[in-house]
């Protein structure tokens, strides 16, 4: 709160300071002290009389309207008179001869009331000097009163009574209290039954304890309130409201009260203002406000929310205290009295005068004050003080203007000083003034006078300096006006706004509005103006293409509009009332034109007024005379965008969009990221015509297709083509047809419509664009026409779409095909069959043909399609009209087997049965074909032939009960298991003793368990022990199984045995498997079993080293028996087998294999001539001579002779020895005897060192046939091709067994022989492959070692 000025008198002092503001105007303050003067202050603080008493002033009070002041003494009986407009005293001799006490005046007229010390009155009329004195109104003196709005005066005094007087003087209504009454007012007390505008009840303080309620309608009935002690004693109170009473207590509280019936006497506010004590309260009902004063401070609240505390003041310097308070009725000031009797002002509110000049704002900050700021440069604040109190304030870009009444100050604006320049006086009282950079134009009774504001002494320049508008001939009266950098425009009560170009001093526009424009505001270019006419309508208009839009929801509470003064929000102003300031935007460049839309509101605080808008911050002025700046929630979006959710990010983006403000949208979306929002962005760039922005959008969320769209748009000048693409691609397609038709290509509108298959638009537009067109779109509509079903129509079009030009043949036989078939549909059958014929295309038959088959009409569809060449269709509908002659005509051409079977069936029905089975087979109805051929054509050959190819069970069922017929068993159950009827079969079989026909049969079908066991107990009866046991192993029933194999007599292949092996193998039952060994053994019969059966056990049970254990048996008799190919194949599949199941390989089995694989060798080699190989091998043979007993001497025998062959007389002489032995010499060839004694006799023990080669695992040198490694103690590999050990740089593999071979040895081999020397198996010498890394062989070989 603004201090305006303090009075502190050396005469008051000692004194009760009494003041009094000047009612209504409130432009004067009288007060008086203990000095026997009353001295009169204007609102400024600046004395303007004194009138001297004869003694001290009792009371003093002004008049209803402020005109007169009127004053009391305690020495005189004369009322002295004031007279604020001619600053004259006078006296009125009251003609009461006791001193006064009491004066009070009117509220509602002329009167006065005076009381005096013995209780007499007088009734003073200032209008008609009237003086009525009432004598003994009172007993005593009287001490307080106050006057109604009906003129009704209640007085109270010393003697307790409460007297209630008309203006005359008469009492009405008098009671009495039981104390002395102060403080009197009349007021309204609400009641229940109705709601009475009436001042009917009196309240006053009694005894400054109880507040006394006197209701003149209901005088026997008087409410005392009482109040608690602690509050300590009644110092005043005030009403205010709805019936409520504010009343202020000495020990610093105060408590508010509703006199409503229902709650009369309730608190409703109670607040301990003050510490010590209150002594005054006042009310302002034009701010709203209540102040309270006690201790040394002043607090304010606020009525509409008293516990909000509106302002404290801080008196410091009143240690005594403060005693009284008032406001001026306007309430703009409030003044004090301290016990130190000084007064002090304070300024509670301004009038809100305020300008604003692009982003320059000047406003009243205090009486005689004005601050011009520029927040938005950030210029410092700078204060003009000004020599009247203003009632209007203008700026200029350099230059401030205040004033009142008829004149106008002038201030040029430096730049650190303001200079006043001049005072102008105008022909009438200015309503408002607005600035430029060079004149000024200001607007009173209905004229503006424009004029340069500092002239620049050119003569040249005189007519320039000032005119008055209007001009003497126009009879209107200008009701408003602004001033932009280039134009005077200004409304008239007409209607007419004028656009005057100061530069060339002339008008250059005008706009005649229907009413007239009582409020105007341009934008800061000028190129818009936002106008409210007298209907409270709002407008934009734009001079520049004379449009006129109306602003839409416009309040017509609105007191004003403010346009947007940041530089990139060109479209967006405000209009604002006393609550509530509304965003509008004015979209100009928008696809479906220009308008304004309302983009949301914004509450505004009470008493703000708005100056200034830039960018979303409204800066408004206050009743206090400072500025407060509002953020339009319009523009939430201007705040860190990261601390918002998904949510609220959503509405921003909305506002973004209404607001054009695409930079912001796009980072909106950036966060949200979500497709939603980037689409809804992009369609608002399309609407506001911004394609690079929105071709820059759809490239971000990859809308490939309106990326490439747009840019063969972006570069179109014509505005309307540009929009009707635009509004084209946001699906408004009925504007993007008008946005066409008025563009430079209207065509645009009828490829639209035709791309859009809108063919009835299209056709309509092609009648004044594109004559041309007309049949080909008629064509298109008329194909829409048959889709919907309007037949009629359709053919029209299609008639109108022939254009009878060979150039487009494909086109009229469309339409053609289109005539045809809508004749049909139309009823007009002939022509649409001719038409039909007569057309080239065969699907037009098939369509026309299926129509009229829908028609029920038969004869001419089939005819169609006959014609069309779709004989299944032909077929099928001259069977639905019986007509088997044309049916045989064509059945050669149809495929359709339905048709052949129908056909069958009438010819079988005619008892043409070859025709009849012709049909069936091409029907693949084989069932009907065996019947025939075995009821009809008695060809059971081809029958039999049918069933066995298609496997029909039918058929096969047929074929059998034929040849039950005959009683042929066998066949009839073959064909009854082929027809699933085993049951039958079986019964069959047994009756006829065919079981083996059918136990055959069976065993080669996919057949249940149950018939495999109704077969296994039949041959169990009939004792066939081998058959039985087969049937019960493959019905799972082991036991039986083997029971009956081991009871089977025994046949030379002895099968029985190898199916009690597979039994056991299947079984895995360790009984079983021992009660074979068993047998086999012989324990069950004393007859052992040769061993191979149980090696093959072993493996079928793959217990490996059992198997293995027996095979080396198997293979030392067969060796012992002389069969060494079979004792070799028994070892090497048990060593493929091992090896298989990765089982180590015993020793003895490797090296007798070894053994066997050599002598196999022997004879390789010299079938091949390669003695020295064959030496080799009989050599290592030999050695090991005690594994072939049954051929001890053609083996070594044939040993000697090798070796002599190959040169090798040391080893030849050694085994000749060796034969010369008494046991073996007796046995030796004749042939060869007379030879081998000779060679012992004179032996020739020269031999060939044997040639050396790497060992694979550690390169020792060795002979080559050693398997044996000195240097590693390991069991080398050896050749299979050849015995010797293998070498790593010439290694290869068998593909069959694996078993490894010296690569060129094994080739050389394979060119005489293909086949494996180990497994037997056939070779391909181009699969045999070089192995250059023999690692794995080598490991694997270790491992089986």
């Amino acid at each position: 709160m603004k201090q305006v000025f303090s009075l502190i008198e050396k005469s008051w002092s000692g004194s009760s300071v009494q003041f009094a503001w000047q009612k209504t105007l409130g432009n004067f303050l009288a007060v008086t002290g203990g000095d026997r003067t009353v001295s009169i202050f204007d609102r400024h603080g600046q004395r303007r009389n004194e009138i001297t008493l004869p003694g001290n002033c009792v009371t003093l009070d002004w008049d209803k309207d402020g005109d007169t002041l009127a004053i009391i003494t305690d020495k005189s009986s004369a009322i002295y008179l004031w007279d604020a407009n001619t600053n004259k005293t006078s006296q009125l001799d009251s003609g009461m001869r006791d001193a006064m006490s009491f004066l009070l005046w009117s509220r509602v007229g002329t009167l006065l009331a005076v009381g005096t010390t013995k209780g007499n009155l007088l009734i003073y009329n200032r209008q008609t000097s009237r003086k009525i004195p009432v004598l003994g109104k009172h007993t005593k003196r009287i001490t307080c009163g106050c006057w109604s709005t009906e003129n009704l005066l209640a007085l109270g005094g010393e003697d307790k009574m409460i007297t209630i007087s008309n203006q005359e003087g008469d009492t009405i209504r008098q009671t009495s209290v039981n104390s002395e009454p102060s403080d009197m007012q009349f007021s309204v007390m609400k009641t229940d039954e109705r709601v009475s505008t009436r001042e009917s009840t009196v309240s006053v303080v009694v005894g400054k304890k109880t507040l006394f309620l006197f209701n003149l309608n209901d005088p026997d009935n008087p409410i005392d309130l009482k109040f608690q002690q602690s509050y300590g004693s009644i110092v005043t109170y005030r009403w205010y409201g709805d019936g409520y009473i504010m009343i202020g207590f000495s020990r610093g509280c105060f408590v508010v009260i509703s006199t409503h019936i229902r709650e009369i006497g309730q608190e409703i506010f109670q607040a301990h203002n003050h510490k010590d004590n209150l002594t005054s309260i006042a009310i302002s009902q034009s701010l709203n406000k209540a102040a309270s004063c006690g201790d040394n401070c002043i607090k304010i609240h606020d009525l509409s929310d008293l516990r909000e505390m509106y302002a404290i003041i801080n008196l410091d310097d009143e240690n005594k205290g403060v005693e009284h308070l008032a406001w001026t009725d306007d309430g703009q000031l409030l003044a004090v009295s301290t016990r130190r009797a000084s007064l002090h002002v304070f300024l509670t509110k301004l009038p809100i005068l305020g300008d604003a000049c692009s982003t320059r704002i000047a406003y009243l900050t205090s009486l005689l004050e004005v601050t011009i700021a520029n927040h938005v440069e950030r210029e410092l604040p700078v204060t003009v003080s000004v020599e009247v109190e203003p009632s209007f304030v203008a700026i200029g870009a350099y230059h401030l203007a205040v004033g009142m009444n008829n004149r106008a100050w002038f201030y040029a604006l430096g730049e650190n000083n303001v200079k006043k320049l001049k005072d102008v006086e105008y022909l009438g009282t200015v309503a408002n003034m607005h600035l430029n950079s060079d004149y000024a134009a200001a607007l009173f009774e209905g004229k503006v006078q424009l004029h340069m504001i500092e002239s620049e002494g050119l003569d040249a320049q005189e007519e320039r300096e000032t005119r008055l508008f209007p001009a003497g001939d126009d009879k209107c009266r200008i009701l408003c006006h602004a001033l932009t950098g280039d134009f005077l425009i200004y409304g008239t009560d007409t209607g007419v706004i004028h656009y005057f170009y100061i530069e060339d001093w002339q008008y250059v526009n005008e706009y005649r509005h229907p009413v007239s424009v009582r409020k105007i505001f341009p934008d800061p270019n000028g190129t818009r103006l936002a106008f409210i006419d007298e209907k409270s309508d709002g407008f934009v208009y734009c001079p520049v293409n004379d449009r006129l839009y109306e602003i839409p929801n416009f309040s017509p509470t609105i007191k004003g509009i403010l346009w947007e003064n940041w530089p990139m929000d060109k479209g967006v102003f405000v209009a604002y009332d006393d609550d509530k300031a509304y965003t509008y935007v004015f979209h100009k460049d928008a696809i479906q034109g220009s308008k304004v839309i309302l983009a949301g509101g914004t509450d505004v605080p009470f008493s703000h007024k708005p100056l200034l808008l830039y960018n979303g911050e409204l800066t408004c002025q206050t009743q206090s005379g400072k500025t407060n700046n509002i953020y339009l929630s319009t523009h939430s979006f201007l705040g860190n965008l990261k601390d918002f959710g998904p949510n609220e990010l959503a509405e921003m983006l909305t506002q973004t969009l209404m607001l054009k403000r695409f930079s912001e949208a796009w980072e909106i979306c950036r966060l949200l990221n979500d497709q939603c929002g980037w689409n809804e962005l992009a369609k608002a760039c399309l609407y506001h015509m911004e394609v690079d922005f929105a071709i820059r959008v759809y490239r971000t969320f990859g809308n490939a297709g309106m990326v490439m769209s747009l840019e063969q748009i972006k570069g179109i000048e014509d505005h309307n083509l540009l929009a009707g693409h635009l509004a084209m691609f946001t699906g408004d397609f009925n504007l993007a047809q008008d946005l066409y038709l008025a563009s430079s290509r209207p065509t645009a509108a009828l490829e639209m419509r035709k791309d859009l298959q809108h063919w009835d638009s299209a056709l309509q537009l092609a009648k004044r664009l594109a004559p041309d067109q007309i049949p080909f779109i008629s064509k298109e509509y008329a194909m829409q026409l048959e889709f919907t079903g309007d037949y009629i129509n359709a053919l029209a079009h299609y008639e109108k779409g022939i254009t009878g030009d060979n150039k487009y043949q494909e086109h009229d036989e469309a339409c053609l095909a289109g005539i045809a078939q809508m004749s049909i549909r139309t009823g007009d059958i002939r022509r649409g069959v001719n038409q039909a014929i007569k057309h080239p295309s065969r699907l037009l038959k098939r369509d026309c043909g299926t129509i009229l088959e829908s028609m029920k009409q038969f004869s001419e569809a089939a005819q169609l399609y006959e014609k069309g060449q779709y004989y299944d269709k032909a077929a099928s509908v001259y069977i639905r009209c019986k007509n088997w002659a044309k049916v045989g005509e064509l059945l050669s051409h149809v495929s359709s087997p339905k048709i052949h079977l129908q056909y069958a069936k009438a010819k079988e029905a005619d008892g043409s049965y070859k025709e009849a089975v012709m049909a069936y087979e091409n029907a693949k109805q084989w069932d009907s074909v065996i019947r025939l051929y075995l009821d009809h054509l008695n060809n059971p050959e081809k029958a039999v032939n049918i069933v066995r190819e298609t496997q029909s069970l039918d058929g096969a069922k047929m074929v059998a009960r034929f040849f039950l017929k005959l009683g042929d068993y066998g066949s009839a159950i073959q064909f009854l298991v082929m027809s699933k009827c085993n049951n039958e079969a079986f019964t069959l079989a047994q009756q006829h003793n065919k079981m083996e026909i059918y136990a055959d049969i069976i065993s080669s079908e996919n057949t249940s368990n149950e018939d495999y066991q109704s077969i296994a107990l039949y041959f169990e009866g009939e004792k066939k022990h081998f058959q039985a046991g087969k049937f019960f192993l493959l019905c799972g029933q082991y036991a039986r199984a083997l029971k009956h194999f081991i009871k089977s007599p025994c046949t030379e292949d002895n099968l029985s045995i190898e199916m009690a092996i597979e039994t056991v193998g299947q079984a895995k039952d360790e009984a079983l498997t021992n009660q074979l060994i068993d047998y086999l053994m012989g324990e069950s019969d004393g007859m052992p079993k040769d061993a191979k059966y149980l090696f093959r056990l072993y493996m079928a049970l793959k217990q490996y080293r059992e198997a293995a254990r027996t095979a080396i048996i198997i293979a030392r008799e067969e060796q012992c028996s002389g069969n060494y190919r079979n004792a070799h194949d028994v070892l090497f599949s048990m060593y493929s087998e091992l090896k298989t199941q990765k089982i180590k390989i015993p020793s003895e089995m490797a090296t007798n294999l070894m053994i066997l694989h050599s002598y196999i060798l022997v004879k390789a080699h010299v079938k091949r001539g390669d003695h020295m190989k064959g030496a080799r091998m009989l050599i290592r043979v030999a050695n090991n001579i005690s594994k072939f007993p049954s051929h001890i001497v053609p083996i070594l025998t044939s040993t000697v002779i090798e070796c002599h062959r190959a040169g090798l007389k040391n080893s030849a002489f050694n085994f000749a020895a060796m034969l010369m032995r008494p046991e073996y010499r007796n046995k030796i060839d004749p042939k060869y005897k007379k030879k081998i004694e000779a060679m012992v006799r004179r032996p020739d023990t020269s031999e060939a060192e044997e040639p050396t080669t790497a060992c694979p695992h550690c390169a020792f040198q060795l002979p080559e046939c050693e398997l044996l490694c000195p240097g590693c103690k390991n069991s080398l590999p050896y050749c299979i091709a050849t015995g010797r050990h293998m070498v790593q740089d010439d290694w290869t593999v068998c593909p069959h067994c694996d078993f490894p071979a010296l690569y060129s040895e094994f080739k050389n081999m394979l060119q005489s022989e293909n086949t494996c020397p180990m497994c037997s198996e056939r070779i391909n010498i181009v699969h045999l492959k070089k192995i250059s890394d023999c690692t794995q062989y080598l490991k694997q070989e270790d491992m089986d070692q």
